[in-house]
C-alpha cells in the first residue's frame, strides 16, 4: 500500500484500472475522491486509439467518475500532438477509427485517404479491418511512408474476456511490408511520459503510475522514471511479473488496498 503523501501525481490506467466494460471496479471513486481531498493531481492516461479525449470523460462520468478534459490523455490524441510537434507538414493514412481522424483534425494535420500520397501511416485499432486496408497500407509503407502505431497493446480486457488490439494489425501491416514500425506513440514511451510531466508540472520520481499492464503501464514507468503499481483487476497477474521480469513498485487487488487507511 501507498502513503498518499509519498507522491504528488497519481496517474490512472483506464480499461482494467478504472473499469471493464461499462463496469467500474472496486474502489475507484473512493480513491479518486479521497486524492482531490488531499489536493493531489490526477491524470487517466489510456492507450485508447478508439476514442477521443471527449468520449472517455463521459465515459468517466458516466460511471460516477469526476475528471476534467485536460486529465485525460489517449493514445489518439497523444499521436496527434507527435505529429504536430515533429512532423506538422505529414500527409497521413489513417487505419484506425474515426477518433484518430478527429484529434488529428484538431491539430489541422493533412489526412489523405490516398495511400500512395502518404508520408505516414498511421496505425490504430480498427474494427473493420479487411485484407483490402492490409493492402492498402502495406502499399503505402512499401511506397515509402512511415509506419506509426498509436500504441503497442496486443488486446485489451473485456467484461467475458478479451479482445484484439492495435499491436495484432499493425504486425500484420509490417509483416505484409518488409519494413519495420518505425515508432509506438503510447504508453511506455518517452514521448508520451514528457507530456505526461508537461501537464502534471512536478517531477518524475513524485508520479505514481497505476495500471493493469507490466508491458506498457509498469514499462510506462521504467522509461520515463516513475514509480509504478500494478493492479491486479485486467490483464496482468503476479505470475506474469516473474515471467516477464518486469516489476513494479507496488501490487494490489483492486484501488481498494492503494492507499493507506
Amino acid at each position: 500500500m501507498v502513503n498518499i503523501d509519498d507522491f504528488d501525481a497519481y496517474c490512472f490506467d483506464l480499461d482494467g484500472t478504472i473499469y471493464v466494460g461499462d463496469v467500474i471496479l472496486p474502489g475507484v471513486k473512493e480513491t479518486i475522491d479521497r486524492l482531490r481531498r488531499h489536493d493531489k493531481k490526477v491524470l487517466f492516461i489510456t492507450n485508447t486509439s478508439i476514442q477521443t479525449r471527449e468520449e472517455c470523460l463521459q465515459r468517466l462520468q458516466k460511471i460516477g467518475v469526476n475528471a476534467d478534459l485536460d486529465e485525460i490523455i489517449t493514445a489518439s490524441f497523444i499521436s496527434a500532438v507527435y505529429f504536430f510537434e515533429q512532423f506538422p507538414n505529414s500527409q497521413v493514412y489513417i487505419v484506425g477509427e474515426k477518433a484518430i481522424k478527429n484529434e488529428f483534425s484538431r491539430f489541422s494535420l493533412k489526412v489523405t485517404e490516398n495511400p500512395m500520397e502518404a508520408t505516414h501511416v498511421v496505425v490504430g485499432l480498427d474494427f473493420s479491418f479487411t485484407y483490402e486496408k492490409l493492402n492498402l497500407a502495406m502499399n503505402a509503407v512499401r511506397n515509402g511512408a512511415k509506419l506509426v502505431v498509436t500504441n503497442p497493446d496486443p488486446c485489451y480486457p473485456v467484461p467475458k474476456g478479451h479482445v484484439s488490439d492495435t499491436l495484432a494489425i499493425a504486425k500484420a501491416i509490417e509483416v505484409a511490408s518488409g519494413q519495420s514500425i518505425d515508432i509506438i506513440v503510447g504508453k511506455p514511451s518517452s514521448f508520451y511520459g514528457c507530456k505526461m510531466i508537461e501537464r502534471l508540472k512536478t517531477e518524475n520520481n513524485r508520479c505514481l503510475i497505476i495500471g493493469d499492464r507490466l508491458e506498457t503501464d509498469i514499462m510506462l514507468g521504467k522509461t520515463n522514471n516513475f514509480r509504478t503499481c500494478l493492479v491486479l483487476t485486467g490483464v496482468a497477474n503476479k505470475k506474469d511479473v516473474v515471467k516477464t521480469k518486469i516489476y513494479p513498485d507496488y501490487i494490489v487487488e483492486n484501488l481498494h488496498s492503494l492507499l493507506w487507511a
